[in-house]
């Protein structure tokens, strides 16, 4: 990158539609790239570079300028993580900015409380230290700073792992089988996938490799009746459909039409036909309620704080709080219980966030079999195991981003009896 010719100015003004925080990040991006379109694809990619360099360091970047202004964190980030020196600097700032350089350069982060540290707020860094100890908070605060990788999921219903790797090898992708899920697929750089044959045929899927995982506790089988109660645009719909062999009856259920509507596209260059999305108002539809005890497998990926997904989405540490924390979890225990009415005798439910915050995940689960003693819980990990999947988190599904470079996950399979 040519230092003299970064788009600063443009970088800032997106920086500042973005950091009131009141939406997420990469939609206030998206506008901000669709009102802009004279920006070419470099100088797009170095915005979103600063835009979500800052979001994920704003605490200590903060810090270092004495709670700056977007142009100062922009400038800070510019100093402290991308390295840039004085002279590189110099044709981009303003009077005094000249002497704040040496004053950012200066913070020394190790001085600095935990949280600073860690780049998150206090109470975040409050229940990582109570939930995992200084160490391995350490190492998953820091494995959250970094950019996660881009995974894919092969459409094993039209192509194999084995031919999908040399052919993106061969269009020069660098690409490797990821070490857990068998269908995944880790490419060391970000190429733009939109147009390219092999996406555009439905042989590939972009899918983080935790993400992928859940498909295989939940594990449907061939002429199944599943249930994904929570579907979103239907990533993990999409894979336990290809684990059914597209047979049996598969539900994608979602409370948004606009997320409902980006499955759409997915599912036609899919090639499968057992899928059925359905639009519910709540987790207590009538269409809900007319699949009571008929369903094998049901899937609820509940809607969470997102704190293991911080890698792609660190706007979600400063958008989040105990209130809301505490009010998904009062929403989770209800959409699980509405959940579970569906599973049959014999039948299993798997509970799954992309949270890292125990009062989303154990404590949802163990209030939930507290009060539905018809559910026991399995062990994950023998379920992997079962599948030749060797990965050992223990009774629950525990995923994060430092032990297993997928994002944070967490999962509980149940089965009712």
């Amino acid at each position: 990158m040519s230092y003299p010719h970064i788009p600063l100015e443009e970088a800032i003004t997106a920086l500042r539609a973005v950091l009131p925080l009141d939406a997420p990040a990469d939609v206030i991006l998206s506008r901000y790239f669709r009102e802009n379109p004279m920006l070419g694809n470099k100088d797009r990619a170095f915005i979103a570079e600063l835009v979500f360099g800052v979001l994920r360091r704003k605490r200590s970047l903060e810090t270092a300028t004495g709670k700056g202004t977007p142009r100062q964190l922009a400038l800070a980030w510019l100093v402290r993580v991308q390295g840039m020196n004085m002279r590189q600097l110099e044709p981009h700032l303003r009077g005094p900015e000249l002497d704040m350089v040496p004053q950012i350069k200066a913070l020394d982060l190790a001085a600095q409380p935990l949280a600073v540290q860690w780049d998150v707020p206090d109470w975040l860094a409050e229940r990582w230290l109570a939930v995992y100890g200084a160490e391995a908070a350490t190492r998953l605060a820091q494995a959250l700073l970094r950019p996660a990788p881009l995974d894919l999921r092969v459409n094993t219903l039209l192509a194999k792992r084995d031919e999908m790797l040399a052919v993106l090898n061969a269009a020069g992708m660098s690409a490797v089988a990821t070490p857990y899920s068998p269908v995944g697929i880790r490419l060391a750089d970000k190429p733009v996938l939109a147009k390219y044959k092999p996406f555009l045929e439905g042989r590939i899927e972009i899918q983080d490799e935790g993400s992928q995982l859940l498909g295989y506790l939940v594990a449907p089988r061939r002429g199944e009746m599943v249930v994904d109660f929570c579907a979103g645009a239907g990533g993990k719909t999409l894979l336990l459909g290809a684990l059914m062999h597209s047979s049996g009856r598969l539900y994608a259920f979602d409370v948004s039409e606009k997320r409902l509507a980006k499955l759409k596209p997915r599912l036609k260059r899919s090639g499968l036909s057992n899928i059925t999305p359905q639009l519910i108002a709540s987790e207590n539809d009538t269409r809900i309620k007319r699949l009571a005890g008929k369903i094998d497998r049901v899937l609820v990926d509940a809607p969470c704080s997102g704190m293991g997904t911080l890698r792609r989405n660190p706007d979600l540490k400063w958008r989040q709080s105990p209130d809301s924390v505490a009010e998904l979890s009062a929403k989770q225990t209800a959409i699980l219980a509405a959940a579970s009415r569906l599973v049959k005798p014999g039948g299993r439910l798997v509970y799954a966030t992309c949270s890292l915050l125990p009062e989303e995940n154990e404590q949802v689960v163990e209030a939930f079999i507290a009060a539905n003693p018809r559910f026991v819980l399995k062990n994950a990990a023998e379920i992997f195991r079962q599948q030749h999947i060797a990965l050992d988190t223990g009774e629950y599904l525990r995923l994060n981003p430092a032990e297993h470079g997928t994002d944070g996950f967490f999962a509980a399979v149940l089965e009712a009896s």
